[in-house]
């Protein structure tokens, strides 16, 4: 036979039909209906089992036992009356500031602090773990695999068949878009699964608008915040078209769940659940660093940095950012091991290539120009290397103009060890659990607070009253300090 363009594309559809066939084909547990998949359940725990492994790599289980059981209780709750109550469902509570929960094909649910500490009630936690429940028993994840591996199969037929890359790279684009379009549907299936499950355990499925309300006020703070800051939004990976109480189809979805109440209504402790928050970390913890104003203090690293004023500073689990405020400029800090026999200088020399301008700052630390990628191109970036004790601190600026060189130089000679005072300011913040008083605001609370920006705004996101509540006296407030 005449091997042709025209058959390779023939036969490698067919190839793809029969892959459909034999793998494609699997009933949704929800619906009951065919889902194209290309993993049986016992793929789909083992990826999620592999997944988890990465997981773990990037963040740690916060230490707090008697909330790790709560999420733990509630989550096996809630999965027991799931459409898919035999997987072995896993809730692990991630020592993180991120607003966030999410899950991994197999039962893998992971729900951050820095979502839990704006909860205020069993309920609305119990609805973010059904959210995410839902998003396991629909078997989205594994869906949108399916669809982006097809996209992919797809478009290395076309670039067979074509001998064109663009085309695979547009293949590629379209599959993405695919996936991506399935968010907002998606979301609301979850929602929907999240209240049905809510209402067989015996809570109020109304509680799955509370809580899509409580993230939407989140969302809409940090927004405003991002605009501010002229920066882009961190939001929680829901997709919130409007406000819960505009909302017609996540009412309709939630108004549904109600013939799945359960006669016998679960009977919660809210003063309970707030205090087993009381204490809990707010904003990143001592072994991760701690940003007040410009400074930026790491307690377990026994240092501090000061960057320009107005420059925002962005603590990332393997660096340390900062932006200029016009967004024209960006630091980055990170940490290598030193050799005891090297040289600020000899460092930068045997670690980096097209050095140039290589000069000594002082004894401990030295800089250089080199050119390479950073976030505006290829371009020259200055780098630096500060030397204290067993450590290197490696900085490098890159701009989109002119390197700000006096301001980098004055960042790499703020770096230090902590003194007394400052290892005070090393300490992470906490949530505090107090009464309110007669004549208590949020604007006088605000001034207590230990929080730099925006204390009114968050105070009030912290105990559901977002954007213009106000506490009345003898009800429990969460603060920070």
């Amino acid at each position: 036979m005449k091997i042709t363009c025209s058959n390779i594309l023939h036969r490698a559809m067919w190839s793809v039909l029969a892959l459909t066939l034999i793998y494609g084909c699997a009933t949704n547990p929800v619906t009951g209906k065919q889902n194209f998949v290309l993993m049986s359940e016992e793929q789909e725990v083992a990826l999620g089992k592999q997944y988890h492994a990465e997981v773990m790599k990037q963040y740690q289980v916060y230490d707090d036992p008697e909330l790790n059981a709560l999420v733990q209780r509630l989550g096996a709750e809630l999965a027991a009356k799931s459409h898919r109550s035999n997987l072995n469902f896993q809730f692990t509570v991630l020592d993180s500031p991120e607003v966030n929960a999410f899950a991994l094909p197999g039962g893998y649910v992971y729900i951050t602090r820095g979502i839990i500490a704006y909860m205020n009630s069993e309920e609305q936690l119990a609805g973010v773990l059904g959210h995410e429940i839902g998003h396991v028993t629909a078997r989205h994840s594994v869906r949108q695999h399916a669809t982006s591996t097809a996209a992919g199969v797809l478009g290395a037929i076309a670039t067979i068949a074509t001998g064109s890359q663009s085309v695979n790279q547009l293949s590629n684009t379209l599959g993405g878009a695919l996936v991506s379009g399935y968010g907002r549907s998606h979301e609301l299936e979850a929602d929907r699964l999240g209240a049905e499950y809510l209402a067989v355990t015996g809570y109020d499925p109304q509680m799955m608008l509370g809580v899509v309300g409580i993230l939407k006020d989140q969302e809409a703070f940090e927004l405003q915040r991002a605009r501010e800051e002229n920066r882009q939004p961190r939001v929680y990976h829901g997709l919130f078209a409007t406000h819960p109480d505009n909302d017609r189809r996540l009412q309709e979805v939630v108004r549904a769940a109600e013939k799945f109440k359960n006669p016998e209504a679960k009977r919660t402790d809210s003063d309970a659940f707030l205090r087993a928050l009381d204490n809990m970390t707010f904003g990143h913890g001592e072994d991760q660093g701690i940003v007040r104003g410009n400074r930026f203090y790491h307690k377990n690293l026994d240092f501090t940095i000061a960057f320009p004023e107005g420059w925002r500073i962005d603590n990332q689990p393997d660096r340390l950012l900062a932006v200029s405020a016009d967004n024209n400029a960006v630091f980055m800090v990170r940490i290598d091991n030193r050799k005891q026999s090297e040289s600020p200088e000899r460092y930068l020399q045997r670690n980096f290539n097209q050095l140039s301008s290589v000069q000594k700052i002082d004894n401990d630390s030295a800089t250089a120009l080199v050119r390479g990628e950073n976030p505006f191109g290829t371009n020259t970036m200055r780098v630096a290397a500060v030397f204290q004790r067993d450590q290197v601190y490696v900085m490098y600026a890159a701009a989109r103009g002119a390197l700000p060189d006096r301001q980098f130089i004055d960042s790499v000679k703020s770096i230090r060890a902590l003194n007394s005072r400052e290892r005070e300011l090393a300490s992470a913040r906490h949530i505090r659990l107090i009464r309110a008083r007669s004549g208590d605001t949020f604007s006088s609370l605000a001034r207590r607070s230990d929080l730099d920006a925006y204390a009114e705004e968050q105070l009030r996101l912290l105990n559901g009253m977002y954007p213009d509540g106000e506490p009345k006296a003898g009800q429990w407030i969460k603060i920070v300090e």
